[in-house]
């Protein structure tokens, strides 16, 4: 009978199904951890930018202000800074994204009807620094027209033309807000992230699949040639791959590249040790190249919305912006981009740098192992 067929074809392919049910588990996770990631990651809202604040004034209406820019909800006052050369090394290492200068004659001037502070803004990413410039203004021309209805209540006077307060701004790095500023140097994050750990795993699978890695074992070639062999040529074609991201991102869409070479191979070769690390251990995971296709996904998903890539870390909620932290690409991001756009130095980005080390040590060290002990 054909349907008794057909239901025979169908009662197979599930027994089938069903034998592998390292995929089988893949293939269920992976469309709940998309729902969650799009759900609570994907969001352009941007809320608490972190802020520092220069307050030279100290005075009870330079504290009203700052008041009032808390209750904007949009920014997060988190340090108080006392020169311009404490918020440049903030806003070059990435802690903050806007400086708010109150000057020493705020008070005097407010109550003359003219004055003026100033916002430093950093334009290395578009998204959050648009956001920040458009509320700062919002918020200086909200508070200045609540002081002149505040007067004109107590004085019987109309309202005065010009605004008592006046919010100026300065962006840095990126006065455009040009996005290919932003987007090129974490093109070059995304590639060394995804083409190195799906070529690594799907390749040393791929030997498995074809019988060819027991051949490499009964030869005098010992494992960690063996992986130092596997892994080198996909180090060079990232670098290459890097490199032509870099010129061509300079020449064509005139993208600076501020930094040091030197600093950018070197931190880029840290980071590799990451993703490397990570394709080997999904191989050592896997039977074929499906699976270890899966099996890279479920690291490199969470990355593509984790690690500020597309969506800013701040508009993410607190628990998925912690998750972050245990996300390689999410430090390599923030080196690349100040290393192109800041121009700053190993100072700046010290601590990426140290987390950088530590994940390409630990995700390394425990795939060569694993790698190894398969092999025996």
């Amino acid at each position: 009978m054909l349907n008794s067929r057909i239901f025979s074809i169908i009662r197979k392919e599930f027994v089938q199904i069903l034998r592998d049910p390292r995929t089988l588990i893949l293939v269920i996770v992976m469309p709940i951890m998309q729902l969650f990631l799009l759900g609570y990651a994907a969001t352009t809202d941007v809320r608490n930018i972190p802020m520092a604040v220069w307050d030279q004034s100290q005075t009870p209406q330079s504290r009203a202000l700052l008041d009032a820019f808390r209750a904007a909800n949009y920014f997060k006052i988190s340090y108080s800074v006392g020169s311009t050369r404490d918020y440049q090394s903030l806003i070059e290492s990435g802690k903050i994204r806007v400086v708010l200068v109150i000057p020493p004659d705020y008070d005097r001037r407010l109550l003359e009807g003219s004055a003026q502070v100033l916002m430093v803004l950093d334009g290395s990413d578009a998204s959050i620094g648009s956001t920040a410039l458009s509320t700062a203004r919002l918020v200086g021309q909200s508070y200045a027209t609540k002081i002149s209805i505040e007067r004109a209540a107590l004085t019987g006077r109309p309202l005065s033309a010009a605004p008592p307060l006046d919010v100026r701004t300065q962006v840095w790095y990126n006065p455009d807000f040009d996005s290919a500023y932003f987007m090129i140097p974490g093109v070059i994050g995304m590639i060394l992230s995804f083409i190195t750990t799906i070529l690594t795993a799907t390749t040393i699978v791929r030997e498995r699949e074809r019988g060819t890695i027991e051949q490499l074992i009964v030869t005098p070639i010992r494992s960690w040639e063996l992986v130092l062999g596997k892994l080198l040529p996909y180090v060079i074609l990232a670098f290459v791959e890097t490199f032509e991201i870099i010129i061509i991102g300079h020449m064509w869409f005139k993208v600076p590249v501020r930094g040091s070479l030197t600093l950018i191979i070197i931190t880029s070769g840290l980071f590799l040790m990451s993703s490397l690390g990570i394709g080997l251990f999904a191989s050592t995971m896997a039977n074929t190249q499906q699976e270890a296709m899966l099996t890279v996904m479920m690291f490199n998903l969470p990355s593509i919305f984790l690690s500020g890539f597309f969506f800013p870390l701040e508009a993410m909620p607190p628990f998925l912006q912690l998750v972050s932290l245990a996300i390689p690409l999410r430090y390599y991001l923030v080196v690349i981009r100040a290393l192109m756009l800041k121009g700053v130095g190993y100072e700046a980005i010290q601590s990426q740098i140290v987390a950088l080390i530590i994940f390409g040590v630990v995700i390394m060290g425990a795939a060569a192992l694993r790698f190894r002990k398969r092999l025996d």
